[in-house]
């Protein structure tokens, strides 16, 4: 049983096209009938946008068997009141799902990722957070690879306002819990005796998915086809605890050893 990321696992940052060996290692899920999530962090596109744009590059799967962040916002983020910071598209999903935008006085200062974050943004989440607003990140990626560069994720985001003003935050997107457990719940249909140490999670997010999963005692797959451009730039730096149970190139590779 899996969990399979989606960006730099599935889809190429680049270009969004299908990684090597992606659409089969689904396909072969689907005829030998293993149960499975495609679990992403997703926050640009509308939930049934960005499956129906998967479902267009030739993955083979129905929506049920899918997982982002946004089918968990509304059970975790109250819609009023909230300073959200992301691309253009975030902001007009999160309208679009009827919540405030509130740049004044919020409750939550929510925050997702894009490429170009000014420091005038920074200061006004910072100017948010001590005057009580709460911390919530739609996830917690390390790192967010876009046009061959890669910039602080979410959680390298995360965690510099917690340094900057003491303020605790919260995750609804992978690596949380509550993420990982909705998952779980969603597989069950699949399979009503799975458990995490029965599930193998695939990803090129070795700190935020994996370390993540790790500890819920998920078997874990490292892919160099995203984020990081090999094993050396990062797991050799990671806790013992929390390294990767196995490290591919990228999704043909797993699919070669099955």
């Amino acid at each position: 049983m899996y969990f399979i990321d989606v960006q730099g696992t599935l889809i190429s940052d680049e270009d969004k096209s299908p990684i090597r060996g992606s659409r089969e290692f689904i396909k072969r899920c689907n005829t030998k009938q293993i149960p499975y999530m495609v679990v992403t962090n997703n926050t640009k596109r509308a939930s049934k946008d960005f499956y129906d744009f998967l479902i267009s590059q030739g993955f083979e799967f129905s929506f049920d068997k899918y997982l982002d962040p946004l089918m968990m916002l509304e059970s975790r983020v109250e819609k009023d009141s909230v300073a959200a910071y992301g691309a253009d598209e975030f902001l007009k999903t999160l309208q679009n799902m009827g919540y405030s935008l509130d740049y004044t006085n919020p409750k939550t200062v929510l925050v997702a990722i894009k490429e170009d974050f000014t420091n005038e943004e920074y200061a006004q989440m910072i100017e948010f957070l001590l005057l009580g607003a709460k911390l919530v990140g739609m996830h917690e990626t390390s790192i967010y690879a876009k046009n061959s560069k890669r910039y602080p994720g979410v959680g390298a985001i995360l965690k510099m306002l917690e340094f900057a003003t003491s303020v605790s935050y919260e995750v609804v997107g992978k690596p949380s819990i509550a993420f990982y457990e909705e998952s779980l719940r969603a597989l069950k249909k699949q399979n009503p005796e799975a458990k995490f140490c029965d599930i193998t999670m695939i990803s090129d997010d070795v700190k935020g998915d994996l370390g993540g999963a790790k500890e819920l005692g998920v078997k874990t797959f490292f892919v160099t086809s995203g984020k990081y451009k090999s094993e050396a730039e990062i797991v050799p730096f990671l806790d013992p605890e929390l390294r990767p149970d196995r490290t591919y190139a990228d999704m043909q590779e797993i699919l070669e050893e099955l």
